[in-house]
């Protein structure tokens, strides 16, 4: 009887330490991350643009005008970011990737628009932007005083062609 007694113990720490081996594997295995989930990937380095807004004439900062940035992937638009300038004339934006190519647009209510691409290769830009008042729109149907007198004349003038009388 003494010997039953005696293998009952060691059956059981035998169950018993296989059990903890196994669940410690799969434990173990648990905080492996390898083989699950996505891998994290860095985003870009990226660019602060800053922006000036000023008038063309006296140089004076323009108080909310609209400054459209156009990021170009691939050749194409790839969205749009807008953004208001304070009463500085100033603004700046810091999610421009570094290395990419984006079109600048700026609208202000009275001044023509300004549109012009840039190649953002620094980590950081500053753009001054001075913006004319309208000019107006050329006609046909209005006298243009200089072109008419070369016209004149070209019509006055002899004709070395024709003998004269």
């Amino acid at each position: 009887m003494k010997t039953m007694f005696r293998r009952k113990p060691i059956r059981s720490l035998a169950v018993l330490s296989a059990l903890v081996l196994t669940f410690s594997a799969f434990a173990l295995r648990a905080q492996d991350d390898s083989s699950r989930g996505r891998k994290y990937k860095s985003p870009p380095p990226m660019s602060r643009i800053d922006v000036t807004v000023l008038r063309a004439d006296d140089k004076h900062p323009i108080e909310d005008a609209a400054v459209v940035f156009h990021p170009i992937k691939d050749g194409k638009d790839a969205g749009n970011m807008e953004l208001k300038t304070n009463e500085d004339g100033k603004t700046y934006i810091d999610v421009i990737e570094t290395g990419s190519t984006v079109l600048v647009q700026v609208i202000a209510h009275g001044y023509q628009t300004y549109g012009k691409e840039y190649k953002v290769d620094k980590s950081e830009l500053a753009l001054t932007i001075p913006l004319s008042r309208p000019v107006p729109q050329y006609s046909v149907y209005k006298d243009h005083p200089n072109q008419g007198q070369n016209q004149d004349q070209n019509q006055q003038k002899p004709d070395s062609s024709k003998p004269q009388q």
